[in-house]
Order: C-alpha cells, then structure tokens, then sequence
C-alpha cells in the first residue's frame, strides 16, 4: 500500500482562455476575462499522487486535513475516483487554487494559490495517532506539498522518522525549509518543487550541472535518489550509483495542463516500482506518465495505454555516457 499525506489540500479550479490581457495595469476599468471552459479537481500533490495510483490499480491511502463545505467537495471527488481516503476534520475551510491557461501559452499557465486554514493543535495530534497506525501498512509513504499553516516546520522530518519506525520507504514531493528538515533522516527519493525557488539546500538548480551539483550534496547526506525537473521536458536523476538525464521528445504545442504533471511523475515512479522495475527505468515511465497528463486537460492521466505510447518519446541516457 501507498500512503500519501497531504497537510494542505486543495480544490483545483482550471479555466481556459483565449487570451489574457497584455497588462493587468487599468485602475480606472475592471477587466473582464470569458472563460471558453473549467474544470475542478480535488488536488495537492499527496491527492494528485493517490488519484494517479488508483487509476493504475495501486492500494492507496490519501491522508491530511479537511474543511468546510471545500473540503466535501474535495472529499466527493476523491471517492468516485476509487480513493481510499483517511482525514482529519477542521474548522474553516480547506483553500482554492486557480490556474489560469490561455490557448498558446499552455506550457506557461498564470497560477493562483490560497494560503489554507491553519491547523489547529488537537487536529494535529488526531492527525498524528491516524498516520502512526496506517504508516504500519505502508510499503511507501509520499509527503506532498508545502506545509499548511499552524503545522509546525519539522513536521515532515517527524513523519519520516515515524515511517521509517515502521519500515516504510519515504518519498519527499516538496519544497523549501518542509523538504530540508527531512534530508538528514535519509528518505529513499526527494523531488524538490522548484516552482517558486530554484534552489535546493541553498544551492541553485537552474542548469544540469547545478541540479547534479545540489543532488550529489543531497545523496551525501542519506537521502538514497534525489529526482529534479530540469526545463519543461527534462529531469535528472541523482543516486549514489550514477546520474540519469531523461528527455522526452516532444512539442510543447502537445501539452494543455502542466498541472499534476510531476506528480504523475512520483505516482508513475512508484507503480512501475512496486511492479519491480529497477529506479531507472521507473523514473523513465514516471516521466512518461507526466508527459501524458501534461497532454489532457483532466490534469492527471488515467490511460495506462497513452502512458506507454509516451514512452516512445522519453529518452534516457546516464551521465559520463556519449
């Protein structure tokens, strides 16, 4: 089983546009934008990992914090999607991320995202007790996103130490000082969101040789495979056995919802590993499985068939190697 905790879920809202305004700087007018289409998603990446794996058949436990009348919406939607799910209620209510694509520039979307409810002390505990008996039946554990607020700042470094008690391999799926405090304890993979900082420990990650820099420093500290996006179609692998690049070929013009695509990256991963496949290779269909979401605007793809026609595309090749 898969157990993925999401401390700051969301209800993902997509709109379509044909274009957006060149400048948003008119104080004497309101701008009205028309939206072609929307659609709503539950989301955050713990969710968007668990929705991705029980499309493959994968046993999946989504965990985290509710709330609100948002919170039933999220909820719903994740139950008529075959995830298992185990929240914890709180009082307010659970936040709302806009993304914003026009046509053209799908590859480039204009991104809003709320704060969320702070959590209080007693729905932490609750949280902690639930997490403490389901990670005892986890194979893999996914900590996924930023942390919400109230949520003390170490508490993914207390979440990993807790599944590796149980004997659970963690994967770390988010960014800044959340990501950090868990390095030392040693996850199997971390897969920093560098949407916002591109930097990992302090150390940029904007080209290939500084993504292989950063990741060698991070394997040095325990951590078994460190996994970084390197441009839209790119990523690069860093284990203590060597560094991968992987590429897939394709157009950007193909692509119509990046939204979800990396976590579809960490769900694919993960299936392709618990049908045995060695870590490159599972990497390798991870990425083809973002490349696939990237191209529907249901945000994750769910059609293990386009998955493996994308891997066509979805070259490898091991660094130091011609």
């Amino acid at each position: 089983m898969i157990l993925t905790v999401t401390l700051n879920p969301t209800l993902d809202k997509f709109y379509w546009v044909d274009k957006l305004p060149l400048s948003l700087d008119q104080p004497e007018e309101a701008i009205l934008i028309r939206s072609e289409k929307s659609h709503m998603f539950a989301g955050g990446k713990g969710i968007n990992v668990s929705t991705f794996l029980a499309g493959e058949g994968v046993e999946t436990v989504a965990l985290g914090f509710l709330a609100g009348h948002t919170g039933q919406i999220i909820l719903q939607d994740l139950l008529s999607r075959g995830v298992t799910v185990n929240f914890v209620w709180m009082p307010g209510e659970s936040r709302t991320n806009v993304t914003v694509i026009a046509k053209g520039q799908e590859y480039h979307p204009l991104l809003i995202h709320e704060e969320g409810p702070p959590v209080p002390e007693e729905a932490m505990r609750i949280f902690l007790r639930k997490y403490e008996r389901m990670v005892r039946r986890a194979e893999y554990v996914v900590l996924g996103g930023a942390l919400p607020p109230g949520c003390p700042p170490d508490c993914y470094r207390t979440l990993v130490q807790l599944a590796h008690r149980a004997g659970a391999r963690v994967v770390v799926h988010a960014g800044g000082e959340a990501l950090q405090r868990t390095i030392t304890e040693g996850p199997f993979l971390v897969k920093p969101d560098v949407r916002t900082e591109l930097e990992l420990q302090g150390m940029p990650v904007r080209s290939a040789e500084e993504i292989i820099h950063a990741g060698k420093k991070v394997i040095e500290q325990g951590v078994e495979a460190c996994l970084i996006s390197h441009r839209i179609t790119g990523d690069i692998l860093v284990t203590r056995d060597g560094v991968w690049e992987f590429e897939a070929r394709v157009p950007l013009t193909t692509f119509k919802n990046l939204v979800g695509a990396d976590d579809a990256l960490v769900g694919g991963l993960l299936a392709a590993l618990l049908r045995g496949e060695p870590l490159v290779e599972a990497a390798r269909y991870g990425m083809a499985a973002a490349v696939a979401s990237a191209g529907v605007e249901e945000k994750l793809c769910l059609d293990p068939g386009a998955i493996r026609r994308e891997l066509d595309h979805v070259g490898v090749r091991r660094r130091g190697e011609g």
